[in-house]
């Protein structure tokens, strides 16, 4: 169900908040031992909150933009009153005094909180296999990863437990799961969308975005959240344009950029990159223009990201020491010995590799000629991509090498599972809105993602973009039958 027809229905009478709502906890009910995309549900909540909207329908009150809606929330955004795990046993018990401003957002805009999600432990993670409380799976097959962070957000959707949710991207992580689970996903413009209330990762990274079924949907979504936020220094004090706006509006003459370094990486599936060169063609054939670009330093951005994200990862996650809040373990003779216990019992291994990794790169000695130079290869990214939007208004590429991977296929090898996010990363790096959504599926039935990139702030051509594509290609149209899609 979109967020259109849901609301058409609640207006007409056709059915109450209340029942629309129950039916999305039945579902979970239903589907989600065998998926495990959620951690928490909260289902008396979201009901009671059905209630006030459906007192409010019959009272003839206007209804806000969302009213009623059943959402999804990462475990890593806070939720007052409701526990916030980021999935790692650190913070197992912690209950949130606040509100993010995201989701504080969607509960102005009469949105339900369905439960909270799960995700790969600190959202340090391709696939949702590191959550201390269990992996999620995907949709589409249980025996393969929802992939990752937001794993549990994309298979929520993706199985019909929610009809829309929210996840965090730091290279990827909203992305990389819509590609594998056959949603659409989008990163906005970092400082697009406030981070207060987000749980740290790497903060000159991360940012939140939503996992709908539709484009249309994720520009509702982004209307709601999107904003300045006095609480977040970084968040941009610009205007909020309405991104369903310029949905309809025809690509007759826009420059859709394909970044030639995409399309020759070893290791891209030939059926992803037959799927989105073919979905590059239909856009050529409703009106957009294709373009060669190309972007040398992409390839670079692996690697720049990972001394970046593990040297915040560092600095963020020190705070958790088991003397302020999170895990405390017993014994230890002295407060260095505790904090060791407790930080050693509380992170997962990825956790624990990840910030040993950034300590390491952040070391006297080795500042300058790891951090310092990630910072200026990251530099020489973002200048590639100015350059490329001087020639293109949107660029094109697969999001992810590979449909969805089996479970435990990269669990020994954490290289591996790093390079799931090569087609994402660079977005990240350089501060720029990016989306996916289908675009077709390999011989066993697993979705292929088609990412597009736009400049700064450009999230309305971006979402015109992907719209066009969609009503023209149509591809859930001719999905094969998952094993928990309704």
């Amino acid at each position: 169900m979109t967020i259109s027809k849901w609301r058409a229905e609640l207006k007409r009478g056709e059915v109450s908040a209340r029942e629309l709502v129950g039916k999305y906890i039945e579902r979970i009910s239903q589907v989600d031992s065998s998926v495990h995309a959620f951690l928490d549900v909260t289902s008396e909540r979201a009901l009671l909150e059905a209630d006030r909207i459906d007192k409010r329908l019959a009272s003839g009150e206007p209804l806000p933009p969302l009213a009623g809606l059943p959402v999804a929330i990462k475990d890593n955004l806070c939720t007052k009153g409701v526990r916030t795990t980021c999935s790692s046993r650190m913070l197992d018990n912690f209950v949130p005094p606040y509100e993010s401003t995201v989701t504080e957002r969607l509960w102005e805009a009469g949105a339900v909180l369905l439960g909270k999600t799960n995700l790969d432990e600190f959202a340090m993670g391709s696939s949702t296999e590191t959550s201390a409380f269990g992996a999620t799976s995907n949709p589409w097959d249980s025996s393969r990863v929802p992939g990752g962070s937001s794993g549990g957000s994309a298979a929520a959707v993706a199985s019909g437990e929610c009809i829309a949710a929210l996840g965090s991207d730091t290279g990827g992580s909203i992305r990389q799961p819509a590609s594998f689970c056959g949603v659409v996903g989008l990163k906005p413009t970092y400082g697009r969308v406030s981070r207060w209330g987000l749980i740290a990762f790497a903060s000159s990274l991360d940012q939140v975005g939503p996992f709908t079924t539709c484009v249309a949907d994720a520009a509702e979504i982004l209307n709601v959240i999107a904003g300045a936020d006095h609480r977040d220094s970084t968040c941009l004090n610009v205007p909020v344009p309405d991104y369903c706006a310029d949905l309809l509006k025809p690509l007759k003459g826009l420059r859709v950029g394909l970044i030639s370094e995409c399309f020759d990486q070893e290791g891209l599936a030939s059926s992803v990159k037959s799927s989105v060169l073919a979905a590059a063609n239909q856009l050529e054939g409703i009106g957009a223009q294709l373009i060669d670009i190309s972007c040398p330093r992409f390839n670079d951005g692996i690697a720049t990201y990972y001394v970046i994200a593990p040297s915040e990862a560092s600095s963020n996650l020190a705070r958790y020491d088991g003397v302020k809040y999170g895990h405390r373990s017993e014994g230890g003779e002295t407060l260095a010995e505790m904090m060791a216990k407790s930080r050693a019992e509380g992170f997962g291994s990825e956790v624990q590799r990840r910030i040993l990794i950034g300590t390491y790169a952040l070391s006297a000695g080795y500042v300058d000629a790891y951090y310092k130079k990630a910072q200026q290869v990251r530099t020489l990214i973002r200048r590639d991509f100015d350059n490329a939007f001087k020639k293109v208004d949107v660029l094109l590429t697969p999001t992810a090498p590979t449909t969805a991977f089996q479970s435990g296929a990269h669990s020994n090898n954490p290289l591996a599972m790093y390079l799931s996010d090569l087609l994402t990363i660079p977005a990240n790096l350089a501060g720029l809105p990016a989306i996916s959504l289908p675009c077709g599926f390999d011989k066993a039935g697993l979705p292929i993602g088609l990412q597009l990139i736009s400049n700064v702030l450009d999230e309305s051509r971006l979402l015109q973009v992907a719209y066009q594509y969609e009503q023209a290609a149509e591809v859930m149209k001719n999905c094969p039958s998952g094993e928990f899609i309704p």
